[in-house]
């Protein structure tokens, strides 16, 4: 092996390990899509939690600053097909590879530089941020699923930004509190946490479910190989979301409702069945 496709295997080996690292659900379901889509998708991980760790973390230093050296980086790597640094390494080599659009990584960098910010949002800003934080993030993997598919990324591509909602507005719904009082963000338009009562959270709950049907749609229409890590990212959001639903406000005030490892298995060997049984 030569030296510079060491230096791809090992800056993508990092992205996997950041994966693993800081998210063992996401992990599980990246092994369940099939294993060519494995690297491509910890690559985008890793960018996406690289980003979000400078926002969300580094209370002590210049947040701002740390995040515009990110976004330089960003960028010249793109431009460059180099970088020192793995995480944006490896995953310049999976934009080139799969021609992910520059739009979705600009709206990307866009919303988490919202974050740097302590803020009550708007339906504009509400919708601007979901779509950059976690609707981009879909359609990054969907480039990856659908190999070079044009006409397949356009027909999934709205059931995808459908899904990646969903599954920001349950984790909206679930760190309502940290959000608060860690970061002072509300990110419900018109939302007061104050007020956050039983009626704002059965609206909140109405619309999620709408995503979720929107986006179940699509998954059935995924790339086989790509299917089952999918579906099983969304019966474990649902699993979340059916767990919110049945609490009140006032503890979904109180505590952070999570999805214990046990369940996990059983919505992974369930998904599985599933799965093979051609159900989805």
């Amino acid at each position: 092996m030569d030296h510079v496709a060491l230096f791809d295997q090992t800056s993508l080996a990092c992205s996997k390990l950041i994966t693993k690292r800081y998210s063992t659900s996401f992990t599980l379901g990246i092994r369940t899509l099939d294993r060519r889509f494995h690297l491509p998708v910890y690559a985008v991980y890793g960018f996406v939690r690289w980003a979000d760790e400078i926002v969300d973390t580094f209370h002590d230093r210049d947040k701002a600053a740390l995040f515009a050296d990110f976004r330089r980086q960003t960028y010249e790597a793109l431009e460059t097909g180099f970088s020192l640094n793995p995480v944006l390494h490896s995953f310049q080599l999976m934009v080139r590879r799969y021609g992910i659009d520059t739009e979705f990584i600009e709206a990307f960098l866009k919303s988490m530089e919202m974050d740097l910010e302590d803020r009550s949002y708007h339906q504009g800003m509400y919708e601007e941020y979901i779509y950059g934080s976690a609707e981009v993030v879909g359609l990054m993997c969907l480039r990856i699923f659908c190999e070079g598919d044009a006409a397949l990324f356009e027909h999934l591509r709205e059931p995808a930004r459908r899904l990646g909602s969903a599954f920001q507005k349950v984790n909206f719904l679930r760190d309502i509190r940290s959000d608060y009082e860690e970061r002072g963000r509300v990110y419900f338009p018109g939302v007061r946490y104050e007020q956050f009562d039983d009626a704002v959270k059965r609206e909140i709950e109405a619309d999620i479910r709408a995503d979720f049907e929107a986006g179940y749609a699509g998954i059935v229409q995924l790339p086989r190989a790509a299917r089952l890590g999918v579906y099983l990212a969304y019966v474990y959001y649902l699993k979340l979301f059916h767990k919110i639903r049945q609490l009140p406000a006032a503890r979904i005030l109180g505590e952070r409702v999570r999805v214990p490892d046990n369940t996990k298995l059983l919505l992974l060997m369930g998904s599985y069945f599933r799965y093979r049984l051609r159900a989805i």
